[in-house]
Formats: structure tokens, C-alpha cells, sequence
């Protein structure tokens, strides 16, 4: 299980990466959204990875918490991914705008030339 995840973070943060110097914006935010999926991955992976473990403690006597999910990352994660999504909005509205005003979708305003 943990290497399926850390593989999951290692290819979303990569892919994220590579679409980030891409010279289209759409392609920028889609590398933008990659690289935050895979932040709130690891994140979320920071809360110890557990298969069946109750997610809250029981009432009354000694409860080890060692045997439950954390639930800090759980919430900023939930978290992020509100953020993300307004930011996302956000880029795309402005890269219309853009896109209206320059012509282009290209991050600097220009096309490659050939």
C-alpha cells in the first residue's frame, strides 16, 4: 500500500512539474492541479496509512492513540482541496481574459516560432 501511494505522489508531483514548463496556460494549470493533488497526497499520507482503523476513538478508560488515524491532515487536506478549486476558477478565469486580450494562449503572448 505504501508503495502504491508513494508512486502516486512521485508521478502526480512529476507530471505536475513537467506540464508546469509547458508554454500553454491551459497546460500550466492542469500541472498546477496535478502538483497540488499530489502535495495533498502526501499530506494525507503524513496521517499514517491504516486499513480498517476506526477514525474516532471510543469513550472512557485508556485508548492508544497509535491505533487510529490522525485526523490534523485529513483536515487541512480537505482544506486544500477547497483552496485549490478557487484557485483553479480563479486561473482560468484569468487566462480567458487573456487569452481575449492577447489572442493567444501562450504564457509569454507569443507563438513559437518555426
Amino acid at each position: 500500500m505504501e508503495l502504491i501511494l508513494a508512486l502516486a505522489i512521485g508521478v502526480l508531483t512529476g507530471s505536475g512539474v513537467w506540464l508546469l514548463m509547458r508554454p500553454r496556460s491551459f497546460q500550466v494549470i492542469i500541472g498546477l492541479c496535478l502538483l497540488a493533488y499530489g502535495v495533498n497526497l502526501f499530506i494525507f499520507s503524513m496521517g499514517r496509512l491504516y486499513v480498517g482503523a476506526a477514525p474516532i476513538m471510543s469513550k472512557g478508560g485508556f485508548v492508544d492513540p497509535s491505533a487510529y488515524a490522525d485526523p490534523l491532515p485529513q483536515a487541512l487536506v480537505l482544506t486544500a482541496i477547497v483552496i485549490s478549486f478557487a484557485t483553479t476558477a480563479l486561473f482560468l478565469v484569468v487566462m480567458i481574459a487573456s487569452r481575449g486580450i492577447t489572442g493567444t494562449d501562450h504564457v509569454d503572448g507569443k507563438e513559437r516560432e518555426q
